[in-house]
C-alpha cells in the first residue's frame, strides 16, 4: 500500500471519531477510568514499596566495644565493619555521644546520678549501623558478633521480620489489585470497541461485499481505537497528576505523620511524571488500537 493510501485511512480513523461522537466518547471514557484504576494502583505500590524502604533504612544494628579499647583499635574495628556484605552505612558512637544518648532516655531523676561521676571513660564506643537488605540481618549480625573486641551486638530482628513480611503482604495485595482491576479493564474495553463497531457493522460487511481487504477495513479502526486511546492516557496522566499532587501536600504537611510512618519517602511527582506520562499514553493506545482491530474480525469475516 502506497503511503497516501495510508494517509487516507488515517484521515478516515480520525474523520470517524468525528462521525461516531458517542461511541467514541464512550470508548474514551471507559479508557480513561481504567487506565486511572490500573495507575493509581500502581502508583500506590510504589510509594508503599518507597516508605518501607525508608523504614528499612532506619533499622540500625547498635555494636558496643569493650570498655577501654584503644583508639586505634576502634579505627581498626571500623574498617572491619565497613568491609562485611549487606553494610550500608557505619556510624562512629563515641563516649561521649553516648552518655549523652543514655541521658536523653532517663528522667531527671535518672540523670542525677551522672553528676557524681567524671570523665566518659566508663562508657563504651560504639558504631549505628544500617544495613542493605533486612533479610540478611540475623547473618549480619552474626558476622559482626565475630569480630574482635566487639562485647555486644543489638539489633531488632522482629522489627526486620515484620517490615520483610509487611513488604511481601502489600506486593502480593498490589498485584492481585492491578491484575483485578486490568482483567476488568480490558472486559469493560472490549465491550465498548465490540459495540462501536457493531453499530457500523453494515459499513464494514458492504466495504467487504465491493472487495475492500481486511488491512483497508481495519486501518481506520486501528487509527481512531489509537487516537481515542491516546486522548485518554492524557486525561488520565492530568487526573492523576491532580490528585497526586493533592495527596502529597496532605501528607508533607503533616511532619508528626511524616516522621511517625516515615511519609517523607513518598515520592514527588516530578520524579516519576515523564514515566507516567510515556506508559498512559503507551497503553491507552495500544489497548485503543488493538480493542478496535480485534472487535472487527467478526464482522470481517462474511
Amino acid at each position: 500500500m502506497k503511503l497516501s493510501g495510508f494517509k487516507y485511512l488515517a484521515d478516515q480513523g480520525v474523520e470517524n471519531i468525528w462521525k461516531n461522537k458517542m461511541m467514541a466518547f464512550a470508548t474514551f471514557c471507559v479508557l480513561l477510568i481504567s487506565l486511572l484504576l490500573v495507575g493509581v494502583s500502581a502508583l500506590f505500590y510504589i510509594n508503599i514499596n518507597s516508605m518501607i524502604t525508608g523504614l528499612n533504612d532506619q533499622n540500625e544494628i547498635a555494636v558496643y566495644l569493650n570498655i577501654g579499647t584503644p583508639d586505634e583499635r576502634v579505627a581498626q574495628v571500623q574498617a572491619e565493619l565497613t568491609t562485611l556484605d549487606n553494610i550500608n552505612n557505619v556510624e562512629y558512637i563515641s563516649k561521649q555521644q553516648a552518655l549523652e544518648r543514655m541521658q536523653g532516655r532517663i528522667d531527671s531523676r535518672g540523670r542525677a546520678i551522672f553528676n557524681y561521676i567524671e570523665g566518659y571513660d566508663f562508657m563504651p564506643d560504639g558504631f549505628s549501623v544500617t544495613i542493605k537488605d533486612i533479610s540478611q540481618m540475623s547473618d549480619t549480625t552474626e558476622a559482626i558478633a565475630m569480630i574482635q573486641d566487639v562485647q555486644e551486638v543489638n539489633s531488632s530482628t522482629q522489627v526486620a521480620e515484620f517490615l520483610i513480611e509487611l513488604r511481601r503482604m502489600a506486593t502480593l495485595i498490589a498485584g492481585a489489585v492491578i491484575i483485578a482491576l486490568s482483567i476488568v479493564s480490558m472486559i469493560m474495553i472490549s465491550n465498548t470497541t465490540k459495540a462501536s463497531v457493531y453499530a457500523r457493522r453494515e459499513e464494514i460487511q458492504i466495504m467487504k461485499y465491493v472487495g475492500a481487504t481486511n488491512i483497508f477495513i481495519r486501518m481506520p479502526f486501528f487509527v481512531e481505537g489509537m487516537v481515542t486511546g491516546f486522548f485518554s492516557g492524557t486525561g488520565a496522566f492530568f487526573i492523576t497528576w491532580a490528585i497526586y499532587r493533592s495527596v502529597y501536600r496532605m501528607f508533607i504537611a503533616q511532619p508528626a505523620l511524616t516522621q511517625a510512618f516515615n511519609i517523607g519517602n513518598i515520592i514527588p511527582f516530578s520524579q516519576i511524571r515523564i514515566t507516567v506520562l510515556i506508559g498512559y499514553l503507551l497503553i491507552g493506545a495500544v489497548v485503543g488500537a488493538v480493542g478496535s482491530v480485534i472487535s472487527t474480525r467478526k464482522h470481517i469475516n462474511v
